[in-house]
């Protein structure tokens, strides 16, 4: 009896204790997020499900869910706030995804992808979030695609054989081609060639030489690696296809051989006697041009360098007369700009940015995947023109971004730096991709490594310079700016170091002109006179403005 009770008073206990722990351990709302163990099959043009899960399992109604591909924001379905968030969805998915949505009180979620493409094969990543907590999951989506039937025929004889052509089209991924006899023995193929069309779809063409006039019936059959489908066409080949053997045929090769030689070895012996004395004229003849070239080449060389350099003279003053139309020659530009000592302001800094050399140097190891981690410089601009200079030391998938950004632009979280934001910036997002964050996106394949930032606040007038080439790099349309301007500087992935220069860091040289028009002509052909601004309603000239050409040559010593 009393070891019933003491037993009964031990459970009591227990029972009390997780009582008390219960709440601890409810308040932990981690979860794991879980894909498919293999990947998901989709035939080109039909539909696929990407399906992913939560453990334990949950109601995810009101949770943040987001399918992406390589890139946080390249989203494929964004469902937050019990509805689907259509504006953050790129453009390629849009109208074409749809949310499974039956078994989302059990922890279950899948996107309907209708009509799949091409471009719809590879990696995939699924999102929730709960308060503060998220987690993800990768998954491969495999498009496959079965093409035409392959066509064979006979092409012509070759090397005691005769050659036999297999084409097919219209098939994803890269298909396999096999050749086989009529007792289904495997033949090598002789080549083997793809190419893809616009669709991204693929086209092969195979060939075989077949020796053998035995072999009579080849097929080719063309394998879907991934669906395990395949289509297959055989030919007959008649026995007179194939070369009959000549037993003279060897003798007249030696005979036309040895005739071969002996006519090459006279010709050599006459060659070689006539180009003696042909030889010895020439080497005379070539030491009188030698000299005659060199003066002339001398003289050439120092009228042309008198000319560049009064060219370039002439070039810079009608650059400083119109250098509010001209897009070239920064260094000249600097000029008309009040150079800025851009000190950043630590306390607008984000907490993953590092600053050093008197917080003219910010590093960022390993930006938050959530947040863009930005800085401001300390001084405001309000009026003016002001310039300064940016160095970036990057590995190819760092990922950053500088310009000016308005004081109430708000920088909290993940945000977009659009104009229409408050922000006006260019920012390297891809390898090999620079990227100005307009409503058009333009790109280019060349990183720049030293950035000239050049900003006329009341004209209201943005430009970007490669300080290192010299070049325009871009400029936003001129707008008016309101309200306070600050230096801005962002990272959001991989190890980015940016550097801000002191003032008058770096000598330039502009570039020679080669096949430029004169100042007279240049004039001439632009329609005014050296005007020191734009009038309202002109555009300023590009890349090929008269004014001042691009193509510049070789450096002036």
């Amino acid at each position: 009896m009393e070891d019933s009770c003491s037993c009964c008073r031990l459970c009591c206990l227990l029972s009390l204790f997780l009582l008390v722990q219960l709440p601890n351990w409810a308040s932990t709302e981690e979860f794991r997020v879980l894909g498919p163990e293999e990947h998901v099959v989709a035939v080109l043009g039909d539909d696929a499900i990407l399906p992913c899960s939560v453990f334990p399992p949950m109601d995810v109604r009101n949770m943040e869910m987001r399918w992406f591909r390589t890139t946080f924001m390249e989203s494929v379905f964004v469902y937050r706030n019990q509805r689907e968030q259509t504006e953050e969805q790129t453009a390629e998915y849009a109208g074409r995804t749809s949310l499974v949505s039956e078994f989302l009180a059990h922890g279950k979620a899948a996107v309907h992808i209708h009509k799949v493409r091409v471009s719809d094969n590879g990696l995939y990543n699924c999102f929730f979030k709960m308060g503060s907590f998220s987690e993800d999951a990768s998954l491969e989506l495999q498009v496959a695609g079965v093409g035409s039937a392959p066509q064979v025929h006979i092409q012509g004889p070759e090397e005691d054989g005769v050659r036999v052509v297999c084409r097919a089209s219209g098939w994803f991924p890269k298909p396999q081609v096999q050749w086989r006899d009529v007792s289904g023995k495997k033949i090598l193929a002789f080549s083997e060639a793809h190419t893809q069309d616009a669709d991204l779809l693929f086209s092969v063409e195979a060939t075989v030489v077949v020796r053998e006039a035995s072999v009579g019936n080849v097929s080719c059959s063309v394998l879907n690696p991934v669906l395990g489908q395949q289509k297959a066409m055989a030919i007959f080949i008649p026995e007179p296809f194939f070369p009959q053997a000549s037993p003279w045929k060897p003798a007249f090769a030696v005979s036309l051989t040895v005739m071969g030689l002996l006519l090459f070895g006279a010709g050599y012996f006459l060659h070689t006697q006539h180009s003696g004395k042909l030889q010895a004229q020439q080497t005379q003849k070539n030491l009188r041009l030698a000299k005659e070239e060199d003066r002339r080449i001398k003289e050439q060389a120092q009228k042309a360098k008198d000319e560049l350099q009064a060219e370039l003279g002439q070039r810079k003053a009608a650059y400083k007369a119109a250098w509010r139309k001209a897009q070239l020659y920064p260094d000249w530009l600097k000029e008309e700009f009040q150079a800025l000592s851009v000190i950043l302001d630590p306390r607008s800094a984000h907490r993953c940015i590092s600053l050093s050399h008197g917080n003219t140097r910010l590093t960022c190891d390993q930006p938050n995947w959530f947040d863009i981690c930005s800085v401001l410089g300390h001084e405001g601009i309000t009026a003016g023109r002001w310039c300064w200079e940016v160095e970036i030391t990057s590995v190819e998938s760092g990922q950053w971004a500088l310009g000016v950004c308005r004081e109430d632009a708000n920088r909290a979280g993940w945000y977009r730096e659009m104009v229409d934001k408050g922000f006006w910036v260019v920012g390297w997002l891809k390898a090999g991709s620079l990227t100005y964050f307009q409503p058009n996106t333009c790109k280019t394949s060349k990183a720049f490594w030293r950035v000239g930032v050049f900003l006329d606040y009341s004209e209201g007038n943005l430009s970007f310079y490669d300080m290192t080439a010299g070049s325009h790099m871009f400029s936003f349309p001129q707008a008016p700016f309101s309200g306070t301007l600050f230096p801005y500087f962002s990272f959001k992935r991989g190890t980015v170091s940016l550097t801000i220069c002191p003032p008058e860091s770096g000598p330039f040289h502009p570039a020679p002109f080669h096949n430029c028009p004169s100042l007279k002509e240049t004039l001439k052909s632009s329609g005014e006179g050296l005007g020191s601004g734009s009038e309202e309603g002109e555009v300023a000239p590009g890349a090929d403005s008269p004014l001042l050409s691009r193509d510049l040559g070789a450096m002036i010593p």
